[in-house]
């Protein structure tokens, strides 16, 4: 049943702590306007930027101001959220499953903490394990819809900044900010060369919380070969590049889907779909033997793809909203969520939040 009818004259909460989930979000607050109903932001913690917000989007400063306005829905893109704020609670996740540990169990990705009602999927390879998680749990359901953020790789067509009309291949560089995973530290002297070289047009993005001192050094290297980027929103880059140089970063799945080669550094649990080289004198040849784009690497990538994320209809937003809408309109009966005391006391001295 189609329950986009639904959200006229409802309220939804996009609650955020980082900076990339603007970018997460706002193909379903396209979604929620078009089809009549309201948007509310809430930056939670001093790592998301209010400056990002667009001028027509409208925030809510406190908790008091989110219980006053009462959400029906509430969506995050993160792991965690009060128990005090209203509405049902739907997690859209913050990125892909990008394993960086070799056994997960339940944790990392799938992770349940008690504070979801609804889990909206992004593929075959995470709903699978996420329904037996609802099995076991019984306080919250799962739909698998595919991934909000991903609507504007496969359907926008306006001008990308990123775009040039250099006739070198575009290698995009992403890097996490773990010491102990992040190709940043490891790879400076090959980058630099690679800067140098002028072989390669270069693009690099890191996540946020990558330490400072490396992003300065990186900054550092921009020339007419190199351009180091600072982004809420990585999608123009990743349809800018012909070919990523990543280590376990979640944002290397993201660029495969755009079914294009990416060559791995150290990767944590290197597979088919993946170019892995574990010395950094090898990068280089790895880099070239991607570009040439390999018949058996680009259909591990496609096999690979169809299991992560098969929707390419640009609609996972749609998906989502609808998903919520019944899930709101139906009022399933499960099990009530754990309390997860310490955790809200906690929450509660950070918000500053005492009330009921």
């Amino acid at each position: 049943m189609d329950y986009l009818t639904a959200t006229a004259n409802k309220k939804y909460l996009m609650y955020i702590s980082q900076n990339y989930s603007y970018a997460i979000l706002r193909p379903l607050q396209a979604q929620i306007l078009a089809h009549g109903g309201e948007v509310r932001w809430f930056l939670a913690g001093n790592e998301v930027n209010p400056d990002f917000l667009d001028d027509d989007e409208q925030r809510l400063h406190t908790i008091s101001d989110v219980r006053s306005w009462h959400p029906d829905i509430t969506y995050i893109p993160g792991n965690i959220v009060p128990s005090f704020i209203p509405g049902k609670k739907v997690a859209v996740f913050h990125g892909f499953n990008s394993e960086k540990r070799s056994s997960e169990g339940n944790h990392g990705h799938f992770a349940i903490r008690g504070c979801y009602d609804l889990y909206c999927t992004q593929g075959p390879n995470t709903t699978t394990r996420f329904k037996e998680l609802a099995q076991q749990h019984g306080f919250f359901k799962v739909v698998e819809t595919g991934w909000p953020t991903l609507d504007p790789l496969f359907t926008d067509t306006q001008a990308n900044p990123y775009e040039s009309d250099d006739p070198r291949p575009t290698l995009l560089i992403c890097s996490t900010f773990s010491k102990k995973l992040s190709l940043a530290p490891k790879l400076y002297k090959q980058i630099k060369h690679f800067s140098l070289q002028g072989k390669w047009r270069i693009l690099m993005q890191f996540h946020p919380k990558m330490p400072q001192e490396w992003v300065e050094k990186y900054k550092a290297l921009n020339n007419e070969n190199l351009t180091f980027i600072e982004t809420d929103n990585v999608l123009p880059l990743l349809k800018a590049a012909d070919v990523m140089l990543c280590d376990t970063s979640s944002v290397l799945l993201m660029f495969l889907l755009l079914r294009k080669p990416v060559v791995t550094f150290c990767n944590q649990k290197p597979l088919p779909h993946l170019l892995d080289v574990t010395e950094a004198d090898k990068v280089e040849a790895a880099i070239e033997h991607a570009l040439t784009k390999p018949n058996k690497l680009m259909q591990s990538i496609e096999d690979y793809c169809l299991e992560l994320h098969p929707y390419t209809d640009g609609k996972s937003s749609q998906r989502v909203l609808n998903a919520a809408n019944e899930f709101l309109h139906k009022k399933e009966k499960l099990k009530p969520k754990p309390l997860n005391l310490f955790r809200n006391l906690k929450m509660r001295k950070e918000f500053n939040f005492w009330g009921w």
